[in-house]
């Protein structure tokens, strides 16, 4: 029982950390809705573009592999039916993993396989909290 006990802890805390995350992105009103749909499809080709440039360490590749696989999997941490958080956690997982991968390939890594307008690039940037791809950080 014990065990049980403290597995069912560690679950709640995580739980709760996770809904914490997803409030504060949406509170934070970084990246509205509407803003989300028009960056989606640029999204995707980043990541499958990252994911296959051989030249970024095997590990970011996997990790952006991981992240597709996730992201098209009918599965998610919060179900999409849940209006709103739904897919705020789609959004957190994609700026955690867009920020991971920038650190250890750079942001010209980001700004090089970028599809869309630079505008879009920018907002990427910010939603994964690095500076505007191409600028020095300060």
């Amino acid at each position: 029982m014990d065990r049980l006990g403290t597995a069912a802890a560690v679950a709640g805390g995580l739980l709760l950390l996770w809904v914490a995350l997803l409030l504060l992105v949406w509170r934070s009103r970084s990246l509205a809705p509407r803003e989300a749909l028009r960056l989606l499809p640029d999204l995707v080709r980043l990541v499958r573009r990252l994911a296959a440039d051989r030249s970024l360490p095997r590990g970011v590749r996997i990790r952006l592999w991981l992240l597709l696989v996730y992201l098209v999997s009918p599965l998610d941490l919060v179900p999409d039916v849940i209006p709103l958080l739904g897919h705020a956690d789609d959004v957190v997982l994609v700026a955690w993993t867009l920020r991971s991968v920038t650190r250890r390939a750079g942001t010209e890594a980001l700004a090089r396989h970028w599809p869309g307008e630079p505008a879009g690039l920018a907002l990427v940037s910010r939603l994964a909290g690095l500076p505007a791809a191409g600028t020095p950080p300060g």
